[in-house]
Order: C-alpha cells, then sequence, then structure tokens
C-alpha cells in the first residue's frame, strides 16, 4: 500500500514539472512574437526606374482612307468613229498626251469649205472697196449721184460683216476637228480602255479615266473634341499626319483640308491630309491608318503607365526614398503613349517605383528588387 502511495506521488510531481516547463516556453515564444510585432511589418520588395526627358508628340489616330486629287473620264465631244489608240490599260501619262484620234475627215472637209468660203469673201471685199473708191472720184467729178455712193458703201460693210462671219466658222470648223484628238487633260495614271479601233463612239461613251496619284489625299475623320487643337496647330503651321499602310513605314504628310461642318450624327469632322506619291506607296481607295501629331510636349518627364495609381483620392505615383521609404507624389497625365505617359509633378531625378506598389503606404518601407529596369 505504501508503494502504491509513492508512485502517485511520483507521478503527480512529474504533471507538475511538465505544466511548469510548458507555461514558461509558451511565456517564451509570446514574449518573442511581442518584440517582433514591435518592430512592424517586413519591407516590402518593389522595382523602380527612373524617369526620362524627351520630346513627346500628341497624336489622335484615325482610319483614313486615300483618295485622288483629280479624277477625269474622258468622253468624246462629237459622234465618231475611233480611228488609233494611242495608249495601254495602267499607262502613266503626262498632261497633253495624245490617247484616241477619232475619223476626222468630215471634220477636216469643213474646215477646207470655211477657209474656201473665206477666201471668196475677202476676193468679194477686195472688188467692192475697189468699186467704192471709184464712185468716189465719180461722185467728186460730178458724173455718178450720193445715192450710188451710199449703196456701194452699204455693200462693202455687208462684204466685210459676212468675212469676219465666215473666219469666225473657219475657227468654229476647227476647234470641232480638235475634238477628234483626244489628249489627257492632266498627268496620271489610265484606268480601263473600253473601246477599240473601229468603235463608233457617242458623247455619253466611256473612253477611259486618268487618275492623279502623286501628290495624292487621306480623307479621314477625327472626333469633334480634337477640333480646337487641330485648328490651332494650322494656323501654326505645326500640322503633320502619318499615314500607314499595313505594316510598310508611315508616311509623312501635311494637313490640307478642314471640313466646314461637323457631323451631327457621329460627332465627327472630316478632314484631308496631302502625302507626296512619288512612289506610288499609296493607291485611291486604300486603307490607312493615320496620326495627326497637333503637339509636341518639350522636354517632358516620361515614366511607365504602370507606375501611375489612380484612385478616388486622385493620380499619383510613389518614390523610392533615400531611407528605404516610399513618398507618395501626385501626378497628372499629360499623354499616354504605347506604355510610357508624359506627366507633371515630377523633377525627372526621382526613382518612381513600378512593381510591388500595391502593398505600399506613404511612408513604408521598400525593399529594392535586384535588377530594376529603365523606361525605353
Amino acid at each position: 500500500m505504501q508503494k502504491k502511495n509513492l508512485g502517485i506521488m511520483a507521478g503527480v510531481a512529474v504533471l507538475i514539472a511538465a505544466g511548469a516547463w510548458y507555461i514558461h516556453s509558451t511565456g517564451s515564444a509570446d514574449a518573442k512574437a511581442g518584440h517582433g510585432a514591435k518592430d512592424g511589418p517586413p519591407p516590402t520588395t518593389v522595382s523602380v526606374v527612373a524617369p526620362v526627358r524627351q520630346d513627346v508628340p500628341v497624336d489622335i489616330a484615325a482610319n483614313g482612307t486615300v483618295t485622288p486629287m483629280q479624277t477625269v473620264d474622258l468622253r468624246a465631244q462629237t459622234t465618231a468613229t475611233i480611228r488609233q489608240v494611242h495608249i495601254k490599260e495602267g499607262q502613266f501619262v503626262k498632261a497633253g498626251t495624245l490617247m484616241f484620234s477619232l475619223d476626222d475627215r468630215s471634220d477636216v472637209a469643213n474646215v477646207d469649205k470655211a477657209q474656201a468660203q473665206v477666201v471668196r469673201d475677202q476676193a468679194t471685199l477686195a472688188d467692192l472697196e475697189r468699186q467704192y473708191q471709184r464712185s468716189q472720184d465719180l461722185f467728186a467729178q460730178k458724173f455718178l449721184a450720193q445715192s450710188a455712193v451710199d449703196s456701194l458703201k452699204s455693200q462693202v460693210d455687208a462684204a466685210r460683216a459676212a468675212l469676219v462671219a465666215n473666219q469666225a466658222a473657219v475657227r468654229a470648223t476647227r476647234v470641232s476637228a480638235g475634238y477628234s484628238a483626244i489628249r489627257a487633260p492632266l498627268s496620271g495614271r489610265v484606268g480601263a480602255i473600253n473601246v477599240y479601233p473601229g468603235s463608233l463612239m457617242q458623247p455619253a461613251t466611256s473612253l477611259t479615266t486618268i487618275t492623279q496619284l502623286d501628290p495624292i489625299n487621306v480623307a479621314f475623320n477625327l472626333p469633334e473634341s480634337a477640333l480646337g487643337s487641330v485648328l490651332a496647330a494650322q494656323k501654326q503651321g505645326a500640322v503633320t499626319v502619318q499615314a500607314r499602310v499595313g505594316e510598310a513605314p508611315a508616311l509623312s504628310g501635311k494637313l490640307s483640308f478642314v471640313d466646314n461642318t461637323v457631323d451631327a450624327q457621329s460627332g465627327t469632322i472630316r478632314v484631308k491630309a496631302v502625302f507626296d506619291n512619288s512612289a506610288s506607296n499609296l493607291w485611291p481607295g486604300q486603307y490607312v491608318n493615320t496620326r495627326v501629331t497637333v503637339q509636341t510636349i518639350k522636354n517632358a518627364v516620361v515614366i511607365p503607365q504602370q507606375a501611375i495609381v489612380t484612385n478616388a483620392h486622385g493620380t499619383f505615383v510613389y518614390v523610392a526614398q533615400p531611407d528605404q521609404s516610399a513618398k507618395l507624389v501626385p501626378v497628372a497625365r499629360l499623354h499616354a503613349f504605347g506604355l510610357n505617359a508624359a506627366v507633371s509633378g515630377l523633377s525627372g531625378t526621382e526613382q518612381v517605383i513600378t512593381d510591388g506598389k500595391q502593398n505600399l503606404r506613404p511612408g513604408g518601407k521598400i525593399r529594392l528588387a535586384p535588377a530594376p529596369g529603365n523606361v525605353s
């Protein structure tokens, strides 16, 4: 019995010792935890970039269509037969190039006839003028009455008027004969040819078209909100336009036309730009991507757009301080382009935080990532 009591007492002593050890261990852990909480949360790992200064063009993008400055539909002015076609489809011609010859035999005959009439009238007028001169001499010698002289004077005036009329008829017939030679009214590219030698032509028949390709226009629409900046830049002569077809290099042109009304339904205004097209990079009817530069921000501070934070309190960025803390700096986005943006509110010497900013608070501790990037 005594041995049994001794065993019970030994077991109780072991339990008491274990409890004391547990309480001591728990207290030490709590003390350590309290010490860690006193030091604050660990620093946030962030990436930073240095802003760069550069000239930033303010662009407005739009979809445009290439349109020729001039297109002429060639038609005959008389009814005649095609005698010869001097050009080929797709050929580039200069203004004045002979393109079609019509059967002009009837017109040439009419010109010869009118010229013969002029010669006859000249002979008649010369004869009447001689008779009138003799009648004046006879009247001075009292051999002829005044009425006879006046009659001859009237005949001379009538013959002179008939000569003038027939000379005008010669010019008219020459104009009509000139319609038989159809020449290019402008320099450009010939379209499809719809007639052949022997075809009977009428004024309603289209022969072909000529389209001017150099220079050439690009027409596109801009939002009415951009009208003010476009007109202001146009007054200063500072509006440049770029046009790009697919992946080809962009072509530069100049704004040439701003329409006088805004389309009330779409809220846009139609504009045109003129481009040098000596290499025929632009083709009528072609779809192009255009970009209008209405302003250039000189020496702007440029940072990545991902560094900018926007919330109910405004727009700002976090800047790394020398004491390894984060500082909130308000900024204003002047112009966004691609992955970057031109902003105000920074001097350009700061280290702007890009990655890790979502976990930051003003004054929070930071730790820089091993390899910070730079703005490209």
